[in-house]
């Protein structure tokens, strides 16, 4: 594997994290991330969509006319929303329950539309693969980071283990402000390790 190859995949670990750095995709940032699991269960599911629509998008962007290329890429996106929608349905009905309303808003999640539209639409199908599979995993240590915090601190569980016994939960942190909270935490520690 190149140096470049490996730096496509890892730009969106760090350096570009549609969350910590990007602030893209903000809405299912907070609202899934009440457990770790459910971090994990959108996070694949965006890999997945935003990894086939940029290699998908990267094949057909010289036959699509520009006056309709978001509707077009739009379609894509939605083709394959509802085809992991589908799969969670079946496979994993906890995860579908828990997050489904959100699976459905990948459609207009700005990481993948933004994608789309920035990088796949002007680079090759394999640069579009890999950008997907990096910025997917960065959007899924985003969501999992903040997850882990909010699930130990306001649930004093992480994947259904208590972690400090004896401990009080602060359950504030399992609540919409404790989101916030976590997310605002996260991103002044972003910001304080990338000036040193």
């Amino acid at each position: 594997m190149s140096v470049s190859t490996v730096k496509e995949v890892t730009k969106g670990f760090w350096e570009k994290n549609p969350v910590l750095v990007l602030a893209l995709g903000l809405c299912p940032s907070l609202a899934v991330t009440t457990s770790v699991r459910n971090a994990l269960g959108m996070g694949v599911s965006t890999i997945f969509v935003l990894t086939l629509s940029n290699v998908i998008i990267a094949l057909i962007k010289g036959i699509v006319p520009s006056q309709i290329r978001i509707p077009c890429y739009i379609i894509v996106i939605a083709t394959l929303v509802t085809i992991v929608d589908l799969v969670l349905a079946a496979y994993f009905p906890d995860i579908s329950k828990a997050i489904g309303l959100f699976i459905k808003l990948i459609v207009v999640n700005c990481i993948i539309l933004g994608r789309a539209e920035a990088f796949a639409a002007k680079n090759t199908a394999w640069r579009s693969l890999l950008d997907g599979i990096g910025m997917g995993i960065g959007f899924m240590i985003a969501l999992v980071l903040i997850a882990a915090v909010r699930e130990v601190l306001g649930a004093n569980k992480l994947f259904g283990f208590t972690v400090f016994p004896g401990w009080r939960p602060i359950a504030v942190m399992v609540l919409a402000p404790g989101a916030f909270l976590t997310l605002g935490f996260l991103l002044g520690a972003k910001n304080l390790r990338m000036r040193t």
